[in-house]
């Protein structure tokens, strides 16, 4: 007995969700409980090195079963031609139509919805591993560094590096907007989302500032070839984790990604929250000059 995994991350023109993968682990994980022989196949776009389904020869396999998602379409349709010589089992899927093929070429299908009885998806049973979560805070445009700005590459080195990160990455945005749903309206909003997340990689000034604001350690990168503001705040607040345009590579990158997840970077994200008196000077300078 030998059973062949598969789901909609398993076809080229499928889709990887988080649900679907999840999913196929549930059923991964209770076959290795029981002490069945299993693979699991995944697309090649989605993960290239992993076994594939035009790999997966079918007189290897005694059983199919194909996890979660909606049991329909031509693509489950060929998963029943070409395994036609094993038994295949749906679970964990929405049944739409019982009389396609698509189902009815299961030998079982165990529902999660569609027919008599409603289960609770396969999902919630997955064990799954706490990853970093990350906020990344990209500064377009800035034109008025001229020839030195080094944006694009900066940002192309820094996201070639990021998409190799075992973290949940979150893109975010400083501009605020009380139309868009997509931003915060306002500030408040906006440091409130960065206090959940474990770590800003920025390459904007209040990227940095706000991370610090809620203590939370932040990666600043520099895209302005020399320095610019984002340098300057990181030398006024005492922050150790900056990598200037010129040094944009994933050495650097990855040391201060590794000191930003450590206690020691926790502790010196909070210390510009209570190190204001570096900004007492200016203040006092101003109220001098509107009561004159």
């Amino acid at each position: 007995m030998r059973v062949l995994v598969t789901g909609w991350p398993s076809f080229l023109h499928g889709e990887a969700t988080a649900g679907d993968v999840l999913s196929m682990r549930t059923v991964a994980a209770a076959l290795d409980t029981a002490g069945v022989a299993f693979d699991t196949a995944w697309s090649p776009a989605f993960r290239p090195g992993a076994l594939h389904l035009d790999d997966a020869e079918p007189a290897a396999y005694s059983h199919v079963v194909f996890a979660c998602g909606p049991a329909h379409g031509e693509q489950l349709r060929w998963l029943h031609d070409r395994y036609a010589s094993c038994r295949r089992i749906a679970v964990g899927v929405s049944v739409i139509d019982p009389a396609d093929r698509a189902v009815t070429g299961f030998h079982r299908v165990l529902a999660r919805d569609g027919d008599a009885v409603a289960r609770a998806d396969l999902a919630l049973a997955a064990s799954t591993t706490r990853v970093p979560v990350a906020g990344f805070v990209l500064a377009p445009g800035q034109h008025e560094y001229g020839e030195r700005r080094r944006h694009e590459q900066v940002h192309e080195a820094l996201l070639d590096w990021a998409g190799g990160l075992d973290c949940a990455r979150v893109p975010l945005d400083t501009r605020l907007d009380s139309a868009d749903w997509r931003h915060c309206a306002t500030g408040d909003a906006f440091v409130s989302l960065v206090e959940r997340l474990d770590v800003v990689v920025t390459t904007r000034l209040h990227g940095l500032v706000l991370a610090l604001h809620a203590g939370v350690p932040a990666l600043a990168v520099d895209p302005v070839a020399g320095g610019g503001k984002v340098s300057a705040q990181a030398h006024a607040l005492d922050w150790p984790a900056l990598v200037p345009a010129e040094q944009a590579d994933a050495g650097r990158l990855g040391h201060w990604w590794n000191w930003c997840l450590s206690t020691r970077a926790g502790d010196a994200a909070a210390a510009p929250r209570r190190r204001v008196r570096p900004l007492d000077g200016a203040l006092t300078a101003l109220l001098d000059e509107v009561s004159r």
